[in-house]
């Protein structure tokens, strides 16, 4: 699974690799959790343009009664996700790119849990597979709301989990981006795992663990 991510790009990087219309404000995030704004990348129904927008992580489907199944979708498996009834009509119309450029998970250690950090090599940014999905109650405000595929670790991965985040190559970008394109098929094909070779990791201070620090600390090897 993918429970914790870090996004610390300058503005100006973000709309170059992203090829966004117009460049972002952004705050460096190094401990993204669930149910907090993650910086997403989704295509204008109007004008077909790149555009930045912050959603809840956790999707909410549209016919929830409550918000908080939410925090119960940060994930959703990619053998699945097509027939899944949370997640399948997202699948077929609202994905998205959820930026990032390294996420945690945690092995088992001598009775404690472990948190390492994984990242490309270049350390450079990257997208996570997403879905996206908007829900209202009544008259409220509607949330905007995603989650992130997952599929089987890589061989770098895998000592430490068995699940991984679907990276996305860039140039599957455009195709994972497409309303138009809604075969299942046609997508299975983007969602495996990345590149050992290109990904690297390292152990960090457990501090992570608690979703409230947020700071430069929680990226340093330790």
């Amino acid at each position: 699974m993918c429970g914790r991510f870090s996004f610390t790009q300058s503005e100006k990087i973000v709309a170059e690799i992203f090829q966004l219309a117009s460049v972002p404000t952004l705050s460096p995030r190094y401990n993204i959790a669930p149910t907090q704004p993650v910086p997403t990348v989704l295509v204008d129904s109007d004008d077909k343009n790149r555009q930045l927008k912050m959603l809840r992580w956790g999707l909410i489907p549209s016919w929830s009664k409550d918000i908080k199944i939410g925090a119960k979708l940060i994930n959703a498996r990619a053998e699945t996700v097509a027939e899944k009834p949370a997640f399948r009509s997202a699948f077929k119309r609202r994905r998205c790119l959820i930026l990032a450029d390294g996420f945690y998970e945690w092995q088992e250690q001598e009775g404690k849990k472990q948190p390492f950090y994984f990242r490309l090599q270049d350390g450079k940014p990257f997208a996570f597979a997403g879905l996206w999905e908007r829900w209202s109650k009544g008259e409220d405000e509607a949330i905007a709301s995603c989650t992130i595929l997952t599929t089987q670790s890589n061989e770098l991965m895998g000592p430490i989990h068995h699940r991984m985040p679907v990276i996305l190559d860039p140039k599957d970008y455009d195709k994972w981006l497409d309303p138009e394109v809604q075969k299942p098929e046609s997508l299975q094909s983007l969602l495996q795992p990345y590149k050992s070779e290109e990904m690297t990791f390292y152990p960090v201070t457990t501090k992570v663990n608690n979703a409230k620090t947020d700071s430069p600390d929680c990226i340093k090897k330790v």
